[in-house]
């Protein structure tokens, strides 16, 4: 049950290493675990690990699958919140290889699906990356 919080904290600690595959290969097991498991939350601690992983120099590619794989599995499930982190985490990091336009496309349905709780963190992150990436 714990599995996802230990490898979201290996992770990091691989990446404090400066072993970021490794790190990106951690992450990409729990998340591939946790896509079989049908009854589990997209958003598990190795969701939360990728921004630090990805933000690592020369893993804009693995960055990229994870992202996606993470999107996916917000998607599959229905789990908007998790599906909105996945898409920013993504969205950031095309805005950050000045792909804006690719960066707005991908984050702005995600983004207009809400109705409330635009004064919550991860609400107004989106926003602003929108409004970054316009």
């Amino acid at each position: 049950m714990f599995m996802p919080d230990h490898i979201a904290l290996l992770a990091g600690a691989c990446e404090i290493a400066g072993q970021v595959e490794e790190a990106v290969v951690a992450v990409g097991r729990c998340i591939a675990d946790r896509r079989k498991d049908r009854g589990a939350l997209a958003g598990s601690g190795a969701e939360q690990a990728q921004r630090p992983v990805a933000a690592a120099a020369g893993a804009s590619e693995a960055a990229e699958e994870l992202y996606r794989k993470a999107l996916s599995i917000a998607e599959e499930q229905e789990a908007k919140l998790w599906e909105l982190r996945a898409a920013a985490s993504l969205a950031r990091l095309r805005r950050d290889q000045g792909r804006r336009a690719e960066a707005r496309d991908l984050l702005a349905p995600v983004y207009g699906w809400f109705t409330e709780g635009f004064d919550t963190a991860d609400l107004k992150e989106a926003k602003a990356l929108l409004d970054q990436s316009a």
